[in-house]
């Protein structure tokens, strides 16, 4: 039997082949550290056999990905400063053919084949976790909450922060109409609600809410000019401002996270970040070598290990996307990470003011703005097989592509799903 080429890499035809193999990566990023190599193998059968499909189409021009390619390369070339050059080497191959997963995934999935996929995907995730998950002491927190099937709570609650997101821009952004697709946000939007209330993440509420609002809130501001709509959303950014600003200054955010049982040390947070500071002192230009710092028989690593009870050696870091950047590859790849990261960012965003009818650029938006918020007290995009650099990476993409009208709007009107080309 003869299967279309379409069917697999047409984003206006692939809709089945492509849910699968979006709702499928979910599940292996979520436990590749369960299955091992196999589900490794899986996810790159998923993505690489597509360029012998028909590799122009696939893989497009990348001399126009160089400005994405820029931390993976120099992670790649930290291997040979690393004084743990094997397991850099390993690392950073890794990390690069992500990257090149996620760039082929931008080629050929429409984002409106990406939310239904992610859907599904994260309902698999949860339902797993919920089926075979287990309560864990969390050191940095000193209390024991429902971790699911992964190792931190956060985690758990990540999957949970996306889910939220992807069910609210089904339904708002794309306004999917269809009572299948609507069942399906509704079971996974309650679903995550209730994950995350299970796992007890701060961090996972409070950006989702976060998020959520901000997709709300430009919903209205479609329906009026480009010009219009900058200044609005600089007033906004104004008030959001001020609003911090009183938070720190009245104690508003020592309230908050105090209905999490946090304080203003974040349980812990605040002296890893100290520690990772003082490593980056030893190589600041160019770091100690991707992951070559959380590495067992390394004094620093073993001590951190230590002083919160991480028997494992294994899963932690620095809680802070910025001080694990420089500490492992210096300001240098802070530079290139932050190229990536809030260029991707600010690309979606000017295409969310400028452009009418870009529910690709809203979504997208959101999921970059969710992860610059996380960015302060998570790692999410700088590791291989990890949810959070797929869709950056697959944001980042999206930029390169040239841009066409698509058929419908987030500003009142029913929309359909903006192809990827």
């Amino acid at each position: 039997m003869r299967i279309a080429k379409s069917a697999l890499i047409d984003p206006d035809k692939n809709g089945l082949y492509g849910m699968a193999a979006i709702a499928l990566s979910f599940f292996v990023f979520a436990y590749s550290s369960k299955f091992g190599m196999a589900s490794i193998l899986v996810y790159y059968a998923l993505w690489f056999p597509l360029v012998l499909v028909d590799y122009r189409r696939v893989l497009g021009n990348y001399t126009r990905y160089l400005w994405i390619f820029g931390f993976g390369i120099l992670t790649v070339l930290s291997s040979f400063w690393s004084d743990a050059m094997s397991t850099s080497i390993r690392a950073s191959i890794q990390y690069m053919t992500h990257i090149v997963c996620a760039l082929i995934a931008m080629r050929v999935i429409s984002i409106t084949t990406m939310t239904r996929g992610a859907l599904i995907g994260v309902i698999i995730v949860l339902m797993y976790s919920l089926l075979f998950g287990i309560y864990l002491f969390d050191a940095l927190d000193g209390t024991t909450s429902f971790v699911g099937a992964f190792s931190s709570k956060n985690q758990l609650g990540f999957y949970a922060s996306l889910g939220v997101i992807f069910a609210a821009s089904s339904v708002l952004v794309l306004r999917q109409r269809d009572i299948i697709w609507l069942g399906i946000a509704g079971v996974a939007g309650l679903l995550c609600a209730y994950c995350l209330l299970a796992s007890q993440s701060a961090t996972s509420v409070i950006t989702t809410a976060a998020v959520v609002a901000l997709i709300i809130g430009f919903m209205p501001m479609g329906m009026l000019s480009p010009g219009n709509r900058k200044m609005i959303f600089l007033a906004l950014v104004g008030v959001g401002g001020l609003l911090v600003v009183a938070s720190l200054q009245f104690g508003l955010l020592d309230a908050v996270l105090g209905v999490f049982g946090k304080d203003s040390t974040l349980t812990g947070r605040t002296y890893l970040w100290q520690q990772g500071i003082e490593a980056a002192k030893a190589s600041p230009i160019l770091g100690v070598g991707y992951q070559g710092f959380w590495v067992e028989g390394f004094y620093d690593a073993e001590r951190l290990w230590d002083d919160f009870f991480i028997a494992s050696r294994t899963g932690f870091h620095f809680h802070n996307t910025y001080i694990e950047t420089v500490v492992e590859n210096g300001f240098v790849g802070l530079a290139l990470l932050a190229m990536v990261l809030y260029g991707t960012l600010f690309g979606h965003l000017r295409s969310v003011l400028v452009r009418d009818r870009d529910p690709q650029a809203l979504i997208l938006f959101a999921l970059c703005a969710l992860f610059v918020v996380r960015s302060f007290v998570e790692i999410d995009i700088i590791f291989a097989y990890q949810i959070g650099s797929f869709l950056l990476y697959y944001a980042a993409g999206k930029l390169t592509l040239r841009q066409r009208a698509p058929a419908g709007a987030f500003s009142g009107v029913v929309m359909h799903p903006v192809p990827g080309r």
